[in-house]
């Protein structure tokens, strides 16, 4: 099968084609063939070897050595299941579905073995391949950093870098549980994320969001600019801090940060549950969720 090599860390000219064996589904197991996937900021990470400040100390034992262990990357996939191993009755050939690795990486190749019980779920009938292969990664992270933050009915959501995967999903969510949504992106992704429904857009190149006088009960950061210090002048008392992207020190910090004001911070990796990637399909299926798509590629 073909795939998206990655041979060592750098820019994107380190991937190459790459032909390497057609896996064979175990027990417990399916192949799909992989009709569309996503190109996401996990797999820059990853191919890039560039952590946020302190991971580094830690990419050569997670990651690999010189570059990374798991040479085909990708998070998300769409596609056909093809072939099942022994005891799979949960899918058949033929099944249109949505897949998410994750952590564990594959997608970027003609072919993805998955676990029959992991996180794949039936693709909505109307919603294309390509528009299946977006949404998982982003979506499935707002939707754990949203409720490890206990948003309410209600509150005011403060959305930092609100174009991009993470942040367009958690406009959309925030404003499905009925947030009022400040959003923060460029100027030029304005229209984008109003038609994604936030109430109010801050354009980052024009004002600083951290002078104004409004206040939040949830500020969700997807872009590791806004960390407590800089924060807290917008948290209500009892607001939530969600550092989706955050370094080292703050996300150590994280449990001690805000408690002398009532607040509290939030970070580490989102949780990889298939019942949140049903919760996305479903909502994906209502209108609730579309995903943003920069741009597609044959």
């Amino acid at each position: 099968m073909k795939t998206a090599y990655v041979r060592q860390y750098g820019p994107p000219e380190v991937i190459e084609l790459r032909d390497l064996p057609t896996p064979v589904p175990g027990p417990g197991e399916i192949r799909l063939k992989v009709l569309a996937t996503a190109v996401t900021a996990g797999d820059f990470r990853v191919r890039s070897g560039k952590l946020p400040r302190g991971f580094g100390i830690l990419r050569g034992p997670v990651l690999g050595f010189g570059g990374p262990r798991k040479g085909v990357l990708g998070t998300d996939a769409a596609g056909v299941v093809d072939a099942a191993g022994q005891g799979v009755t949960r899918f058949r050939a033929g099944d249109a579905v949505i897949a998410f690795p994750g952590s564990a990486l594959g997608a970027h190749a003609e072919y993805l073995i998955m676990p029959a019980e992991g996180r794949v779920v039936a693709k909505p009938p109307a919603m294309s391949f390509e528009d299946a292969a977006a949404l998982p990664f982003g979506a499935m992270t707002a939707i754990d950093f949203l409720h490890r933050g206990g948003l309410r009915e209600g509150e005011r959501v403060l959305v930092n870098g609100a174009s991009g995967n993470v942040g367009s999903a958690a406009v959309q969510l925030a404003k499905h549980f009925g947030a009022h949504v400040t959003a923060v992106c460029s100027g030029r992704n304005a229209a984008l994320v109003a038609s994604l429904g936030a109430d109010e857009v801050v354009d980052y190149t024009q004002h600083d969001v951290t002078l104004s006088k409004n206040q939040f009960d949830v500020i969700v950061d997807c872009v590791g600019n806004l960390p407590y210090a800089r924060a807290q002048p917008l948290l209500k008392a009892g607001g939530r801090l969600l550092l989706v992207l955050a370094d080292l020190p703050a996300t150590l910090g994280a449990i001690f940060a805000g408690r002398k004001h009532g607040h509290r911070v939030i970070a580490g990796p989102a949780s990889e549950k298939v019942e949140d990637l049903g919760t996305v399909a479903e909502r994906a299926e209502k209108g609730i969720l579309k995903p943003v798509i920069d741009e597609r590629f044959t």
